[in-house]
């Protein structure tokens, strides 16, 4: 594994602007191309130990951060130099430099803080007798539940091909108001059929957000920190759930009604704040809080320098039959798809039930609420953990595999109890069962990183985030009105799913390793100039390209 750990201030570092090398740098690596300023230094530690890997120097802010790329070796750069017709393709410099500092961004982070706020608050709802004011039984939940998941998968891909049509930076907010409109008119719900209605237009409006604004090949760790929003989400809903739940009786409303106006509302307020803060591309800012040269460039030059492939598509431009076809042929990424679909099935319905059995154990509306929080912060830690370990030990299938060997023997215990069982040592068995390591951000990354095109990025995020609603729909059904309230089938289904998924992540460690060997041995027969004749002349695109190696 190679890591990057620059150690050149930004006092003593190149301009973006100049190529030539300023003199008094610390020891960094130098680009093929002698005149480009130096990058970041590589440091090799795959052959150091576990510990040593983890126990990383600490980052220095103010130091470049530009990582090597193909556009540092004179030939490559040609072969992989954004075409005119790439709309940032004037801010493209393969000379340019930049810190760790100048790469922080955040307001994405709110807005899909505001989905998972929408998306999730049915949770605190369930805590103040939903179910009951509507004359609804688990089962309805569920049904609401699948309706809502199967309208998000619906709407995944034409809300792609939409998107790359309009810009994201057109459709993403016009999603948001839209969806905010539906979360706070659930004030208004009547009974089964308006909340299966809202519950389905939810999931349509919704159903996409994540792939637009995740369209890019990213660090798990990066991912990680994105998906940190919805954890955070959870505990500022229940806290504020806590004190919104009080005005239960207050112009004769319940208060689950006040929670989703509120929150809805505040969704609103994002929605129209993210039409003036999303501009149409690097450099095609909206207004001057964007319209600053250096961030462009920084922007248009991290980018490329991620995924050289970026610069195949204008942000305009849409997506043909013929290439949705060839995205969805990729046998190479159905493996993925199959994790997507199976890998969170073991947890999802103790998570979904996670408030109403807490309200069958006895406690309070309070109390539910405030309980959620303990898992909470367990799984944001365990989901930085896996991002982390995955880059440490260079492997997605390790870091992945752990949420199956967490949950497998908690739902054993879980499936023993019976209603003896001390409601706190269920509630601990719960809150590990559902503070699981959240590896969906590392498998996104996975699967955007083995895509490794835009065309096939575009169609394999949508297809992805469609089986993982599609696994969601499955578990939503998995706990019964007729099995509760210990849900011993139910439980028992669980088990048998968490260890097939088992033996499916050490099947995909397989598949892709035996790939990457042979592409290896014909890769490593060619002499040098055969191998540079490949990368000129080849017709092979994204993962097809002989010179591609899976992650896994």
């Amino acid at each position: 594994m190679t890591t990057y750990l620059p150690d050149n201030r930004v006092e003593d570092r190149v301009s973006s602007d100049s190529s030539e090398e300023k003199g008094g740098l610390s020891p960094v690596t130098q680009s093929v191309n002698d005149k480009n300023p130096p990058l970041g230094a590589p440091v090799e530690n795959g052959s150091a130990g576990l510990w040593a890997r983890w126990k990383q120097p600490a980052q220095d802010l103010d130091s470049i951060a530009t990582q090597p790329s193909v556009f540092d070796d004179p030939v490559t750069l040609e072969v992989y130099r954004p075409p005119p017709q790439y709309e940032n393709a004037h801010r493209f410099d393969p000379a340019a430099r930049w810190t760790w500092r100048e790469e922080k961004v955040g307001f994405t982070w709110l807005m899909f803080f505001a989905l998972d706020l929408d998306r999730s608050n049915i949770s605190q709802a369930n805590t103040d007798n939903f179910l009951g004011d509507l004359n609804m039984t688990t089962n309805d939940f569920n049904l609401g539940n699948t309706l809502f998941r199967l309208a998000f998968l619906i709407a995944e891909l034409p809300s792609q091909l939409i998107s790359k049509r309009v810009g994201p930076d057109n459709w993403i907010p016009l999603q948001m108001i839209c969806w905010s409109t539906v979360a706070f008119s659930q004030f208004w719900l009547q009974g089964r059929a308006s909340f299966l209605a809202t519950r389905f237009l939810l999931g349509f409006l919704q159903g996409g957000f994540i792939p637009d604004v995740v369209l890019k090949s990213e660090l798990p760790i990066r991912l990680a920190y994105f998906w940190v929003s919805n954890y955070v989400s959870h505990i500022f809903s229940a806290f504020l759930a806590t004190g919104i739940l009080r005005l239960r009786g207050v112009g004769g409303k319940a208060g689950w009604r006040y929670l989703f106006l509120l929150e809805g509302i505040l969704t609103l307020v994002l929605g129209l704040g993210s039409y003036l803060m999303m501009p149409p591309g690097p450099t095609q800012t909206k207004n001057n809080i964007n319209n600053i040269h250096r961030e462009e460039t920084i922007m248009v030059n991290r980018v490329l320098r991620d995924d050289p492939s970026k610069s195949d598509m204008h942000n305009r431009e849409g997506l043909s039959p013929k290439r949705i076809f060839e995205a969805l042929k990729d046998w190479r990424l159905w493996p993925l798809y199959c994790l997507g679909l199976v890998h969170m099935i073991p947890t999802g319905p103790p998570q979904i039930y996670l408030t109403l059995s807490l309200k069958s154990l006895g406690f309070t509306t309070t109390q539910s609420n405030l309980l959620t929080i303990p898992s909470t912060v367990i799984g944001l830690l365990m989901l930085l953990f896996t991002a982390y370990l995955s880059e440490i030990i260079n492997s997605r299938v390790a870091a992945t595999i752990i949420l199956q060997i967490w949950a497998l023997p908690l739902l054993v215990a879980l499936y023993t109890f019976d209603k003896g069982t001390s409601q706190w040592v269920y509630f601990a068995t719960v809150t590990l069962i559902t503070g699981f390591p959240y590896v969906h951000p590392i498998q996104v990354a996975w699967a955007s990183r083995n895509s490794y095109s835009v065309r096939t990025r575009t169609i394999s995020a949508s297809c992805y985030n469609m089986f993982v609603q599609a696994g969601a729909i499955v578990y939503a059904n998995i706990y019964r009105a007729d099995d509760k309230p210990l849900y011993k089938r139910g439980n028992k289904e669980l088990i048998g799913v968490c260890a097939m998924n088992i033996v499916l992540y050490i099947l995909t460690f397989f598949f892709y390793r035996t790939i990457n060997r042979s592409r290896d041995k014909k890769w490593n027969a060619w002499s040098k100039k055969e191998q540079q004749e490949y990368v000129e002349a080849t017709k092979d695109v994204g993962n097809e390209r002989l010179d591609f190696r899976f992650a896994y």
